[in-house]
């Protein structure tokens, strides 16, 4: 199963329904998971640009977007974002395998990155 992180921010409506009657939204959410397939690492309240961030584990893209459409159509979030993970093993994979793919930026008179390629 693949990783995902999914972050989420809440409505003002949200947080104030969170603030009355607190609870858990880690465990409320883990049974959505798990319906689908997933399971659940770890999570966080956070602050900034997102409320939540949960970690998770989802067989495949297609579960992962399932929960966090059924998420967003609860109406407490005002917004989510998934993002897929890669541990650092695959990370390396996917490293060892762009290096294999030999590919070629294209020529500009601009320098980028140090290089400079002549524009033909």
């Amino acid at each position: 199963m693949a990783y995902y992180a999914l972050q989420t921010s809440y409505t003002q409506v949200g947080w104030a329904a969170l603030v009355a009657a607190p609870e858990d939204r880690l465990e409320a959410v883990r049974p959505v998971v798990e319906r689908l397939g997933g399971e659940i690492v770890s999570g966080w309240f956070s602050f900034g640009e997102h409320d939540l961030l949960i970690i998770c584990r989802m067989p495949d893209s297609v579960s992962a977007a399932a929960l966090s459409i059924a998420v967003s159509a609860g109406g407490a979030i005002k917004g989510s974002k998934t993002t897929p993970l890669l541990t650092f093993d695959e990370g390396l994979d996917a490293l060892r395998k762009a290096k294999g793919a030999k590919y070629e930026p294209p020529a500009t008179e601009i320098p980028y990155f140090g290089t400079f390629r002549q524009a033909e």
